[in-house]
């Protein structure tokens, strides 16, 4: 199978990344600008893990505008609380670089 090449990040407002999470990664090891793209790399490499979808700006700034996350309790909003947010949108599980069933 040819190897992905690479491409230089750029900035595209209003469209979603999809970032790779392995299943033992504590970073994401992969962003890519479609999720074609993502796929077709996790099938390349049989990569095992989370294929997401992000916004191009933070998580939970993202929930908390769209109405999916309210701030109600204290903790929420917190440097702490931020930090951990998930991004909370479309996800893919993969195993041996495919969808699991």
């Amino acid at each position: 199978m040819a190897s992905i090449r690479p491409t230089r990040l750029r900035h595209r407002p209003g469209r979603p990344t999809w970032i790779f999470r392995g299943g033992r990664a504590r970073c994401a090891s992969g962003l890519f600008d479609t999720l074609d793209a993502g796929l077709a790399w996790a099938a390349q490499h049989q990569a095992a893990g989370i294929l997401a979808e992000c916004a191009n700006v933070g998580a939970y700034d993202v929930a908390v505008s769209e109405g999916r996350f309210p701030p109600t309790k204290a903790h929420r909003g917190t440097a702490d609380h931020v930090a951990a947010f998930g991004p909370g949108s479309r996800h893919i599980h993969l195993t041996g670089g495919h969808r699991d069933s």
